[in-house]
């Protein structure tokens, strides 16, 4: 594996990682082409895949695919082979099977919330592909798999998200949910708190204080003991001179 496309490869996964959230294991979607191709070519999927992506993969298929590849024949009894030794994940067409393409596609629906990757040879498929934003997508040229660099409207969409303007669907259902979970959502229409505004000081604060008028009747205290003190002094004389008086008779 060359060194320039394995850095090709760790920058595309990294901008999938960061910005649609992918892990590992991540999901490789197979169609019958990609499987016929690689037969071809003698990749082996299955221990070249990690390596190239940098971490652990899980090859996966759709009955649709397998039953389309089985309706093709001899021709393609090999890819046959290939995809029904891949994981296959439940589709929507349990009653009328579809198209290959058609079937991979209705995986991605819905903003690709289960990051699923597609590998395929088909054109079409992979025009129509990359109108969804944050789905990578495989192919083989000259006898080597490709990760194709992200799509013009998945590096749109990660602009608008990072101006804040828009939020991917499964992520909504996720929010919700789990307001819903934490009784959050009933919370919230029930009634929301008022922040307090920072205003000026009090008006009532900022008047003068009035002086404590004394009642009618009342003198003031110093007052009271001035007059208190003149008794008590006049009384110590009256008694000093009855002293003296008594001690003259």
């Amino acid at each position: 594996m060359g060194v320039t496309r394995q850095k090709h490869a760790k920058k595309i996964m990294g901008f999938y990682k960061h910005n649609f959230q992918f892990r590992e294991p991540f999901q490789v979607l197979l169609d019958g082409t990609f499987c016929q191709a690689a037969l071809r070519n003698k990749i082996q999927i299955r221990e070249q895949l990690p390596g190239y992506l940098g971490g652990a993969a899980q090859l996966c298929t759709t009955r649709c695919v397998i039953k389309e590849l089985e309706s093709l024949g001899k021709e393609l009894y090999g890819a046959k082979l290939i995809a029904q030794r891949c994981q296959v994940r439940n589709c929507s067409h349990h009653k009328d099977p579809a198209s290959g393409s058609t079937c991979l596609l209705s995986m991605i629906e819905d903003g690709n919330p289960h990051h699923f990757f597609i590998a395929t040879q088909d054109q079409d498929l992979s025009k129509k592909v990359k109108r969804k934003p944050g789905v990578p997508l495989l192919f083989i040229i000259q006898n080597t798999m490709v990760l194709d660099k992200p799509s013009p409207k998945s590096l749109a969409f990660v602009q608008k998200l990072q101006t804040n303007q828009l939020v991917p669907e499964y992520q909504k259902q996720s929010i919700v949910e789990l307001k819903e979970k934490e009784g959050i959502a009933k919370q919230e229409g029930e009634k929301r708190r008022k922040r307090k505004r920072a205003g000026g000081p009090n008006p009532l604060s900022c008047l003068k204080k009035k002086k404590k008028k004394t009642p009618e009747g009342q003198e003031p205290s110093a007052e009271k003991k001035k007059r208190r003190k003149r008794k008590r002094n006049r009384v110590k004389a009256e008694a000093i001179q009855s002293v003296q008086k008594n001690e003259g008779e």
